[in-house]
């Protein structure tokens, strides 16, 4: 007895397996072209919409870019006026040098406190261990009195902290008498 006679799971009627498999074959090209042209179509969409996602990323980042140039420099705004202020005083008052001292002083404080909130606070401690990363050495000079590698002299501060610094501290530090 062979195989084909002895299959009894085959409904009366039914075609054979070998006629269905021939069926889709012969449909195969057919669902093929259709599914690929749907995959096609999904992918031009994809690539669309990742292009426009990019559009949208860089108009919303210059956009904020702008938007933080306007924040800082209206932060900058009331430094200038004082500025003006002083300088209007100083023409007026050749006389007083005293108070044109004391209004420049108050507008470099106030200065200061704008850096300071916008995270870039001020930095000329002496006494400090010398660290490369917050300073800048330009000078070394012979101390007995204080431990080598200490800064001993700020030339010209520097501004910001471990995250964000604008400038390192220039410095002069010690080093052992020889």
């Amino acid at each position: 007895m062979n195989d084909r006679e002895d299959r009894t799971d085959e409904a009366p009627g039914a075609p054979a397996v070998s006629d269905t498999v021939a069926d889709a074959v012969a449909d195969a090209p057919e669902e093929t072209d259709a599914k690929l042209a749907e995959l096609e179509d999904r992918w031009l969409r994809s690539v669309a919409e990742l292009d426009n996602v990019r559009k949208r990323i860089a108009r919303d980042t210059e956009r904020l870019r702008a938007e933080e140039r306007d924040r800082v420099a209206g932060e900058w705004l009331p430094v200038l006026d004082n500025l003006e202020l002083a300088l209007g005083h100083a023409a007026g008052q050749e006389g007083d040098a005293h108070a044109i001292v004391e209004g420049v002083r108050a507008v470099r404080d106030q200065a200061l406190a704008v850096l300071a909130r916008l995270g870039y606070a001020r930095h000329d401690e002496t006494g400090v261990p010398f660290d490369p990363v917050h300073h800048e050495a330009v000078a070394t000079v012979e101390r007995d009195d204080v431990a080598p590698g200490t800064v001993v002299q700020v030339v010209r501060p520097g501004y910001g902290d471990d995250l964000r610094q604008l400038r390192p501290a220039v410095v002069v530090v010690a080093k052992k008498a020889e």
